[in-house]
């Protein structure tokens, strides 16, 4: 009889543990898309706009606080990670079948540049610009509403041909994808 209280009273304090544990602020996604039979995942956290539109992406918002602004970890907690099965080019840059980090140059809001790191593993806000595979530009427009999570999005454009978009607040940047 004693066993059986103390199983249900130790029940009992793990239910009251794991119900007050709240939602993570910046969940943890994956996006992930199969070209040409090759697949390309991106993992990130995905942080929320909360009240902040328009003081995000500004010269004093949010990530302007971040240490090695205009660069972003384009994401939150641990950098943003690109695995890909295949060679690749995304947009004018060419990436080896393999795994990297993603960053985001903002320097200038009109016009972001994917920044493609050699480097994984890291913690987001450890950037290291000697271990850039390189960059590529990216075609910015407005989403239809405001984004309120940060969301990436890999989609197949037909036979070889793919599209990575990030969007967030009141940005979407994409950039094309080419399977080797």
């Amino acid at each position: 009889m004693k066993h059986l209280l103390v199983c249900t009273g130790l029940l009992v304090a793990a239910t009251a543990v794991f119900a007050q544990q709240k939602p993570a602020a910046s969940p943890h996604a994956t996006e992930s898309a199969t070209i040409a039979g090759k697949t390309i995942t991106i993992k990130y956290s995905s942080p929320g706009v909360k009240g902040r539109e328009g003081h995000i992406f500004s010269k004093d918002g949010l990530i302007s606080k971040d240490p090695h602004y205009p660069v972003w970890r384009a994401g939150a907690n641990s950098a943003t990670s690109l695995h890909t099965d295949a060679d690749i080019t995304i947009g004018d840059l060419a990436v080896p079948k393999g795994d990297y980090t993603l960053f985001v140059d903002i320097s200038d809001p009109d016009n972001w540049v994917l920044i493609v790191s050699k480097q994984t593993g890291e913690w987001g806000l450890r950037y290291d610009k000697t271990q850039d595979l390189g960059s590529t530009k990216m075609k910015m427009s407005k989403p239809v509403a405001m984004v309120e999570n940060l969301k990436y999005t890999l989609a197949g454009l037909g036979g070889t041909t793919g599209k990575l978009t990030l969007e967030w607040e009141d940005h979407s940047a994409s950039v094309l994808i080419a399977v080797h």
